[in-house]
């Protein structure tokens, strides 16, 4: 399985034109991904016959939300859920950096009474004790795991990812994602098993009204400070060739 990380209506075409089936809906990818809009999600059901994971993130930085914040997440899982979402992407942790169970099991409740997936994403990646973790996560019955294996990139976690796949593979579905690309998404596959790619196909575009006057829009890692990211649609049709052959 393939999904591509998109964060607008436009990157879903683009990956829906580059032979997609799956994909995971955000907004803001330059903040790790936010919640989309309703209006992203209806427009991309209704253009495309895509698979659509939306994420469910209120804000930026980490995973350890108020009570309001947990409050606008459910409600928001509600709503993409009601309005064809066919599975969620959260994540909730304690200030320790262990998972806040009570969230996590509420959210994967209210996900399944829809029958749709519940996803947990990358914020696996930083919580204190990775395999007990997981552990638990197939306890309260999640569906996916979405990790780069605690490194920034699934590339440096391969020894990991291997690990945990040999370990619960046969209860959880893992999906690697972060640095999986066409040039290495095989050699992964082959050496950790895990044959679920998640990848953003990233590329860039130009937007001269970013910044001028020294008034700046831009956000940081960009190849110039007018660029921002979008989904490649031939970076999408050349990993799925890869994946697939």
């Amino acid at each position: 399985m393939l999904e591509i990380c998109c964060g607008s209506y436009e990157d879903a075409l683009a990956a829906y034109g580059g032979g997609a089936r799956q994909i995971e809906l955000n907004s803001a990818l330059a903040l790790g991904g936010l919640t989309p809009s309703l209006a992203s999600l209806t427009l991309t059901k209704r253009h495309t016959d895509l698979k659509v994971i939306c994420m469910v993130r209120p804000r930026g930085g980490g995973f350890c939300y108020s009570e309001k914040e947990f409050e606008l997440m459910m409600a928001d899982c509600k709503l993409l859920l009601e309005q064809g979402a066919d599975g969620i992407a959260f994540g909730f942790l304690n200030e320790d950096l262990t998972l806040h169970t009570t969230r996590t099991q509420k959210m994967i409740r209210l996900i399944h009474q829809y029958g749709k997936e519940a996803v947990f994403h990358r914020a696996i990646d930083v919580v204190e004790n990775y395999e007990s973790t997981i552990e638990l996560l197939v306890k309260l019955n999640i569906d996916r795991i979405l990790t780069s294996g605690q490194q920034d990139k699934a590339p440096q976690a391969a020894e990991q990812l291997a690990s945990v796949q040999e370990r619960f593979g046969g209860q959880v579905a893992f999906i690697m994602g972060s640095g999986v690309n066409a040039g290495n998404a095989n050699e992964l596959m082959q050496t950790t098993g895990i044959t679920n790619i998640h990848s953003s196909c990233k590329d860039w575009r130009i937007d001269p009204t970013t910044e001028n006057h020294g008034v700046s829009y831009a956000y940081t890692d960009n190849p110039s400070p007018l660029a921002y990211d979008v989904v490649s649609m031939e970076k999408v049709r050349e990993l799925v060739r890869v994946v697939t052959k």
